[in-house]
């Protein structure tokens, strides 16, 4: 998980102290992320509130220019298409997605959930937004 979804290698940090720190953040996304994967795979109809906020499930279909469910998806639907914003194609014989395709599409996720409500405390403080 750590080096090939958070790509702990690549991070070339100049010291033992900052390794230790981005490694004890990199360990909760990566707990997080390998928890998806086998919920995902263990319970595909769990209903994906147990899992994400209301903000990221919508925001995976709005990043991916779907409409959003009305009723709250299942985890195994909301997992793959956060995956399919990772890279993941979502074909017959192609499974269920890994980690790396998640570990990508999960950032663009919380990059645009943090973006829009940002974007919420700007107007509620009466600031422009553009």
């Amino acid at each position: 998980m750590l080096k090939n979804g958070c790509r702990v290698e690549a991070l070339q940090l100049g010291s033992v102290a900052k390794l230790e720190l981005a490694l004890a953040v990199y360990m909760v996304v990566a707990w997080r992320l390998a928890r998806l994967v086998r919920l995902g795979r263990t319970h595909p109809d769990l209903a994906a509130t147990e899992l994400f906020t209301e903000a990221e499930w919508k925001g995976a279909y709005i990043l991916a220019k779907k409409k959003p469910p009305t009723e709250p998806p299942t985890l195994r639907d909301v997992i793959r298409q956060i995956a399919m914003l990772g890279g993941f194609l979502g074909r017959k014989s192609d499974g269920e997605p890994g980690v790396k395709t998640l570990w990508l599409g999960f950032a663009r996720v919380r990059d645009f959930v943090e973006g829009v409500e940002h974007m919420r405390q700007l107007q509620d403080s009466g600031q422009s937004c553009v």
